[in-house]
């Protein structure tokens, strides 16, 4: 195979795929806009201080501004108001008349903590609410062990006093978080798309091909037959790339998508994947006997990978099992790959499995077809 042959054929294909209008769409205009969409809805928020109104009687003495600071110390954000001005949070609290003296006399005094919505976050608030609550009975028992007189000055006096027994906890790790928002959309779509399209576009135009015999015609032209076969691939292969490398620039002008150190080693990985992409499309192609049949089965098919693989969502939030089952497709080894070098900053040594699956597939792929490919 000289080789000329063949380029000629893939930039002859290569134009005849971008005259069609679904190559623009699918490509080249759905990618960023999901990117867009599904970055803007999984957006992780943006945490602070969790608010909570705190409406406390008049009678109900020092403690409360006690509570409030000790709710303080537990990270809330506390918003004095009054009952009536209570409806507006989420989280509410009420401390009833004579809680003070209720508290210092011995008897059973009552907090009533609301919270609009339940789940974890409310089981969370409770447990804070629970140790500012412990704390001041806590201190108020020291200061009679200690024959002292319970008030304000004392109160903030033992605050300030050095603790004899202190706790440090921390991670036995640097804690992983979820890639989320565009960090999550962006290799996400790219990864879909590059499927979608190679199975679809890639795949019902060489079916196109061989029903209206120009690929019979071309297999009678003076070329190898391993010419004509690069030249289907490099086609689609230089498509697939197009739309990667337009994913990435459209990742760091739009979205503002770092792509890290290593980025010859993410373009190794995408490249790859759109060799693997491009012999999965002609795979299609070359089996199926109907484009209404290629469709169905390209967008069933890259869907399917897309969501189990981890572009729709992190894997980090599947189920263990699903975690497992995306490490065994070619979506999972990609999305895996690029989260390690692009969200987590990993070595490039870390996705050089990765890279090897994914060649080893893509070669499985290319000598599948070889031997299976047809002209009629």
């Amino acid at each position: 195979m000289t080789g000329r042959q063949a380029l000629w054929i893939a930039g002859r294909d290569l134009l005849h795929l971008f005259r069609e209008r679904e190559t623009w769409i699918w490509s080249f205009l759905m990618p960023p806009l999901f990117m867009f969409f599904i970055g803007s809805v999984a957006r992780a928020p943006v945490r602070g201080p969790e608010t909570v109104a705190v409406h406390a009687a008049p009678e109900a003495g020092y403690l409360a501004d006690e509570m409030v600071r000790r709710l303080e110390g537990q990270g809330f954000r506390v918003v004095r108001t009054d009952a009536a001005g209570m409806v507006r949070y989420r989280r509410r609290l009420a401390v009833p008349a004579g809680f003070t003296e209720d508290v210092l006399a011995g008897r059973q005094a009552k907090i009533e903590f609301t919270r609009a919505d339940g789940g974890l976050g409310a089981d969370y608030d409770g447990v804070r609410l629970r140790r500012a609550v412990y704390g001041i009975a806590a201190d108020l028992a020291l200061l009679r062990l200690s024959g002292r007189e319970p008030s304000p000055e004392a109160l903030r006096e033992l605050a300030s006093a050095p603790r004899t027994i202190t706790v440090e906890a921390r991670p036995a790790a640097e804690p992983r978080r979820p890639p989320s928002g565009y960090q999550q959309s962006v290799p996400g779509m790219m990864v879909m798309f590059a499927l979608v399209s190679m199975l679809t576009t890639g795949g019902v135009s060489l079916l196109e091909e061989r029903r209206s015999g120009l690929l019979r015609r071309l297999a009678a032209a003076p070329l190898t037959r391993a010419e004509a076969l690069a030249g289907k691939w490099g086609s689609r292969l230089a498509l697939g790339w197009l739309q990667m490398a337009w994913a990435m620039a459209a990742g760091t002008l739009l979205f503002r998508i770092d792509w890290g150190n290593a980025v010859w080693v993410v373009s190794a990985v995408l490249a790859v994947y759109g060799a693997l992409c491009s012999l999965l499309g002609m795979w299609l192609g070359n089996e199926g006997n109907s484009p209404g049949a290629v469709i169905g089965v390209g967008v069933i098919a890259s869907n399917v990978l897309a969501a189990l693989g981890g572009c729709w969502w992190p894997a980090e939030i599947m189920p263990m099992w699903a975690q497992k089952l995306s490490l065994a497709l070619p979506t999972g080894w990609v999305m895996d790959a690029l989260h390690r070098l692009v969200s987590f900053g990993g070595a490039p040594v870390e996705v050089m499995p990765h890279l090897a699956a994914l060649g080893t597939l893509t070669l499985m792929c290319a000598w599948g077809l070889a031997r299976r490919f047809r002209f009629q």
